[in-house]
């Protein structure tokens, strides 16, 4: 395996070299063999935000993009109150303001700070006038306020799995009326010692009857159900320090009691020949014949973030129905990739191609960015809401041809 730091200076360098030997019995003549690849460090430069910048965007024709919020730190999702109120978790001030449009000219006008002091607090999601939010280990649930403000934050449950490497949990109300929890895997690539995770979980909205509803996904942030078949998908992020183009980042129908491979396989149902460790009772080739495969696939180390499902009116109704996702960009690949938000078409209840939908926050040489989207939502008016979390600012997408 060896990593490389190519050129130019917004690089941030490093130059390693590690040979991994998979020589063990349970694989085939032809696997016993020294097995080498390539990895790179490449982060771009991170602008400073001015609202010029928005020039440089690229959306399809009729849409048009506006900042909705800004100076906000460190933006990550966002929900949607019946009332209109935008609750936005900001993981870094460990908190969650509200946001209110009153004049409802496109432009927040009013920020409140509704709950603090939650450490790495991230997923967020309302049902039945409760606001529920997750954080590392911890999820809580409160009552909404008439006047947009929170009742008492109660402890759901205080033991998810320790965080390690992902600790950014999400999470949804499915048609069921459960919540489901994803709980991304503590390593880059290891068999885990927690079963929980690597997961989604399914719970009651009380926290009770806490159950694994699938696994072996690496870090599953963004999920949601087909709005007419109910079927639930969900992006998985690849293995890091596989290469620039593998293992690609999955688009999986999530099933209950399904494994979908990870640590041992990546794509369709490829063994990871890198990883050590061998499923127990069980060569690689044997285990990922049996798990789930990817519907879809997307560039390796572009980071999903959130998916939603669009069921609003504002957009063309050929939109009703897709998928938006926010690539928050990779730091693992040369050159860099993601740093947009991609639109998933879907047609009679399944994906059939991604393609972009706001491009231009990575520079044309791909060595500046000022831009990581993260969490999305859709405003009242049908409009489309993205967070970016490193330059602190909310952005409104709206249709807005005749």
């Amino acid at each position: 395996m060896k990593f490389i730091n190519k050129s130019k200076s917004f690089l941030a360098g490093c130059t390693l070299a590690l040979l991994i030997s998979q020589a063990t019995n349970a694989q085939r003549p032809e696997q016993r063999r020294l097995e080498r690849m390539e990895g790179y460090l490449s982060t771009p430069q991170r602008l400073d935000f001015n609202e010029s910048l928005l020039r440089q965007l690229q959306l399809p024709p009729g849409f048009q993009i506006n900042v909705f919020a800004k100076g906000l730190g460190n933006p990550r999702n966002l929900v949607v109150a019946p009332n209109g109120t935008i609750y936005v978790t900001r993981r870094e001030e460990a908190d969650v303001v509200a946001l209110r449009d009153t004049n409802r000219d496109g432009r927040a006008d009013s920020m409140d700070i509704v709950a603090k002091g939650l450490k790495y607090v991230n997923g967020i999601t309302i049902n039945k006038n409760r606001l529920y939010l997750v954080t590392d280990t911890s999820l809580y649930g409160a009552d909404l306020q008439a006047n947009g403000s929170l009742g008492k934050l109660q402890t759901l449950i205080s033991d998810l799995p320790d965080a390690g490497q992902h600790p950014n949990r999400t999470m949804a109300f499915g048609p069921d009326e459960m919540l489901y929890i994803s709980v991304g895997s503590t390593c880059n690539a290891c068999d885990e010692t927690n079963p929980e995770s690597a997961t989604l979980l399914q719970v009651q909205p009380d926290g009770s009857n806490r159950t694994i509803y699938a696994k072996g996904l690496r870090n599953t942030i963004g999920f949601g159900w087909h709005p007419q078949t109910k079927e639930l998908w969900g992006l998985d992020h690849g293995t890091d320090w596989r290469g620039n183009d593998l293992p690609p980042e999955e688009l999986n129908r999530i099933v209950q009691g399904g494994d979908y491979g990870w640590p041992f396989c990546w794509g369709d149902r490829r063994p990871d020949v890198y990883l050590p460790a061998n499923p127990e009772g069980k060569s690689k080739e044997e285990y990922c014949a049996k798990t789930q495969p990817p519907v879809l696939t997307y560039t390796a180390h572009s980071a999903p973030l959130a998916m939603i499902f669009y069921t609003a009116n504002q957009f063309p109704q050929e939109y009703r129905g897709d998928v938006f996702v926010t690539m928050r960009g990779s730091w693992n690949r040369n050159p860099p990739v993601g740093y947009k938000v991609v639109r998933i078409r879907y047609q009679n209840g399944k994906p059939v191609k991604f393609e972009d939908f706001i491009t231009g926050f990575l520079t044309k040489d791909r060595t500046a960015q000022f831009g990581r989207p993260v969490g999305l939502a859709i405003a009242p008016d049908g409009s489309l809401l993205f967070t970016d979390d490193t330059n602190g600012v909310i952005y409104r997408v709206a249709y807005t041809a005749k």
